[in-house]
């Protein structure tokens, strides 16, 4: 299992498309899942989580890869 973020726009109820998603390394799973203040991936599993501006910011400071401003950020778990 691996963590997911998908990005939507902000606001716009008729573009409800998909504007990013970035599958991430497992090699980062216990860090993100630690730093999001959840017990474990499994439990993370439950749903998908809003992030944050900062939290983002963080995971992709982590990660070493950029992640988008301006749109509503997700996280969830991929099988």
């Amino acid at each position: 299992m691996y963590l997911c973020i998908s990005g939507f726009l902000t606001g716009s109820a008729e573009d409800d498309s998909l504007k990013f998603e970035s599958a991430l390394d497992e090699s980062f799973n216990d860090q993100i899942v630690k730093f999001l203040g959840h017990k474990s991936l499994n439990e993370m599993a439950r749903g998908e989580w809003l992030l944050s501006t900062e939290e983002a910011q963080k995971i992709a400071l982590l990660i070493d890869q950029p992640i988008p401003n301006g749109l509503k950020l997700y996280i969830g778990v991929e099988a």
